[in-house]
């Protein structure tokens, strides 16, 4: 059950870093860009959590998963914080 739990996040995820990009797409609002990327980043932060809990338990990849998620919120920190000025 863990496993669809955690395939869920990582659909979930990668549903809306598709629409945030394709938004972009049609209206260029640079926000809607920082929003995608940072998606596309916890996308591969639920992969992550997959590969860690459910494909190989006996390595620890908490430090990548850790990591994937403060990059992805520090860009769309950063978008968000250029976009204001």
């Amino acid at each position: 059950m863990a496993a669809a739990s955690y395939v869920l996040c990582l659909v979930t995820a990668v549903a809306c870093a598709l629409l945030l990009g394709r938004a972009y797409r049609q209206t260029g609002s640079r926000l809607l860009f920082w929003s995608a990327l940072c998606f596309w980043g916890l996308s591969m932060t639920n992969a992550l959590v997959f590969v860690d809990l459910v494909l190989v338990p006996d390595r620890n990849l908490y430090g990548a998963r850790l990591a994937t998620g403060v990059v992805s919120i520090a860009v769309l920190l950063y978008g968000m914080v250029w976009e204001a000025k």
